[in-house]
């Protein structure tokens, strides 16, 4: 009897735009999209699709108040990990992704859970637009949320 499997289903793709002129003098240099408050399902492919960009992501700073408890202080296994940093001053809306000890980083609106899909979608483009002039909370007050 020949043994089958099943076609293993494809990991769900991040939900990451970034700006593809990148500038220090831009205010985002894009947004997230995750698909849940669960920093460790999270993180670990934001990391992923972020390394190499601008060299090897150490640590992120969230708020302590967007994202399920407990707050871990690390995230990822192995060499993979970085190390997450709480604080109640990290704007609401932003993640900031630093890499090799604050050489570099993005700065990145984190488009809520729940937003639409035709709502997500308009504002990952404008977080990712380097002449889009708009704060985090300004894109973040249009966003539609679903149910």
């Amino acid at each position: 009897m020949t043994q089958t499997t099943a076609p293993r289903a494809a990991p769900e793709s991040i939900r990451l735009q970034l700006d593809p002129h990148p500038s220090r003098t831009t205010l985002l240099d894009g947004a997230w999209w995750p698909r849940s408050t669960d920093v460790i399902a999270e993180l670990p492919s934001l990391v992923k699709a972020l390394t190499g960009l601008r060299g090897e992501i150490t640590h992120v700073l969230l708020n302590n108040a967007e994202w399920d408890q407990p707050h871990p202080p690390r995230a990822g296994e192995g060499r993979d990990a970085v190390r997450l940093c709480w604080y109640a001053s990290q704007p609401a809306g932003l993640v900031t992704v630093m890499s090799e000890f604050g050489r570099d980083r993005f700065d990145l609106m984190v488009v809520p859970v729940d937003a639409t899909p035709a709502s997500a979608g308009s504002t990952l483009a404008a977080a990712a637009d380097g002449t889009d002039r708009r704060h985090a909370p300004e894109l973040l007050a249009g966003i539609e949320h679903a149910g």
